[in-house]
């Protein structure tokens, strides 16, 4: 559908059964990998009471040019991302998990779509984990974003020198969201490559153990 290539894809899914499940993450993946990819990640966070759910992108890619580009050469891929998740969201929620209990994360490209889709519906979320991504869109972007994250944890973690992520837009996306009502945690990597390191993992452990703790 060319107005939203990434409609129908495959939901791939991981750990507990939603009905079971007493929270649930999101993860998206990057530009040319796979949503069977990132579910490598559940491993690694190893919280068996969460659902895992990552969305698949039409053609591997969920938008075709950097994140820093102009917004039109980036649809209907930005618009078509955000819509899947919005859907994966709602989904969740109808299946009894409420938003509060409910993670969105992902990696670089996938990073990038989490990250924009939270600001462009704040709400609580049970938190948010941007591994190498930043808020879509050129330097001179409108972020006047409505609503609040009504103090959402949100992880930022990202090398100083990504060849990919500019350090100025991990800091850029830190205040934004931090001004729209997100508890921030921002850590720059001094020379890391483009990759997810153990000390993001245990920061997003850290988040998910603190989710379960809030359902009591």
């Amino acid at each position: 559908m060319a107005g939203h290539p990434h409609q129908n894809q495959a939901i791939v899914t991981t750990g507990k059964p939603l009905a079971e499940a007493r929270a649930a993450l999101i993860l998206i993946h990057g530009r040319g990998a796979t949503a069977e990819s990132i579910l490598t990640l559940a491993d690694e966070l190893d919280q068996p009471d969460f659902a895992y759910l990552a969305p698949q992108a039409a053609g591997y890619t969920w938008y075709p040019y950097s994140f820093l580009s102009p917004m039109p050469q980036n649809e209907p891929g930005i618009t078509s991302g955000i819509a899947v998740v919005k859907a994966l969201v709602e989904q969740i929620v109808s299946d009894g998990i409420p938003y509060q209990q409910i993670m969105i994360g992902g990696f670089s490209q996938g990073a990038c779509l989490a990250l924009e889709f939270v600001a462009r519906h704040a709400r609580r979320y049970g938190g948010v984990l941007g591994y190498s991504g930043g808020l879509i869109g050129p330097n001179d972007t409108p972020r006047d974003y409505p609503g609040s994250l009504d103090d959402t944890p949100i992880f930022l973690g990202c090398s100083d020198v990504d060849a990919h992520i500019p350090k100025a837009r991990v800091e850029l996306t830190a205040d934004v969201l931090g001004k729209l009502g997100g508890q921030v945690f921002m850590r720059l990597y001094p020379g890391m490559d483009h990759t997810i390191n153990q000390d993001e993992i245990k920061a997003g452990r850290e988040m998910m153990t603190s989710v379960l703790k809030a359902i009591g």
